[in-house]
């Protein structure tokens, strides 16, 4: 991701969504406005800058803004929390010295305790990584997640989302669904611009997808944090869960997901039913692949 692009184009997204009434500027709503929210000069009197300063910052020189200057940047572009997590992640990007790296980055990996801590548990519970890779699950998790899980190669719920037709069926709120999906990836590539493998998946889905090219031009950011999510399940029926996020120590990168719901309600009873689902499920695949085996030893014989 090229950094001074990426606060370049953030900025003035954030500021055209500002419209002069709701920055409160004098006779906002006389003369001739070419842009839709408060003019460059206008947003540097606001944040008690100077214009030469501000147009510098908005053209990427974001580095070694201090952070009396970045909160003046807050209040005038009325940056949610998610949004001033992500200034401040470009800030200090762009104010690196050096993005050299003196050796690979290591992939973090699940560790048999963190397995364990996973397997032990009664909910469902996944393992993602900055780019929304599922890198490990517990059984319930897997279950919760079928279409994911069968995706070839990496399970990634950014490709679920846009590459995979199950999608539009496994998400109650299918657009919301997508929004979220962009903005955390959009987040995470704030925090770490030389993620070349989020930087190849992000490549791959604007490719792919006009869909997911037009949301990620908007410049809309998310942390995965806590909330609510509502699945169409192919086995259980509808889901509304409370999902909740788990930092793991070690990699701020990686995370744990829980997945819960209100007791007696009708999602715990249908999350008690999705063990036995996935078991079904399991049970039928393992029948197939040993007729499969059955087949091709009958067929090696009769060669």
């Amino acid at each position: 991701m090229e950094i001074k692009r990426e606060i370049r184009d953030f900025l003035m997204s954030r500021r055209a969504r500002v419209t002069p009434q709701m920055a409160g500027l004098p006779n906002a709503g006389g003369g001739d406005r070419r842009v839709p929210g408060p003019r460059r000069e206008e947003v540097a009197m606001l944040a008690g800058v100077s214009v030469e300063y501000y147009t510098r910052m908005e053209r990427g020189s974001l580095g070694g803004a201090s952070e009396s200057v970045l909160e003046a940047l807050v209040r005038v572009l009325q940056l949610d929390d998610d949004e001033r997590a992500h200034l401040y992640d470009l800030a200090r990007s762009a104010g690196a010295s050096s993005w050299t790296r003196k050796k690979p980055r290591r992939e973090p990996a699940v560790t048999d305790a963190v397995q364990q801590v996973l397997d032990s548990m009664r909910v469902p519970a996944v393992v993602m990584n900055a780019r929304m890779d599922l890198v490990a699950a517990n059984y319930l998790g897997r279950a919760l997640y079928p279409g994911p899980f069968s995706m070839t190669g990496q399970p990634n719920f950014a490709r679920f989302a846009f590459l995979d037709s199950r999608a539009a069926d496994f998400y109650a709120d299918f657009e919301s669904a997508k929004n979220f999906t962009v903005s955390v990836l959009r987040a995470a590539a704030g925090r770490d611009p030389l993620d070349t493998k989020l930087s190849d998946l992000i490549g791959e889905l604007a490719a792919r997808s006009q869909d997911f090219s037009a949301r990620w031009g908007k410049h809309n950011v998310h942390r995965h944090i806590q909330g609510r999510k509502t699945f169409h399940h192919p086995g259980v029926g509808t889901l509304d869960l409370v999902y909740t996020d788990l930092a793991l120590p070690g990699d701020p990168t990686v995370s744990m997901t829980t997945y819960t719901a209100a007791p007696d309600s009708p999602t715990a009873d249908s999350l008690a039913l999705l063990g036995a689902w996935a078991r079904t499920q399991q049970e039928e695949q393992d029948r197939a692949a040993a007729g499969l085996d059955e087949r091709a030893q009958e067929s090696a014989r009769n060669d």
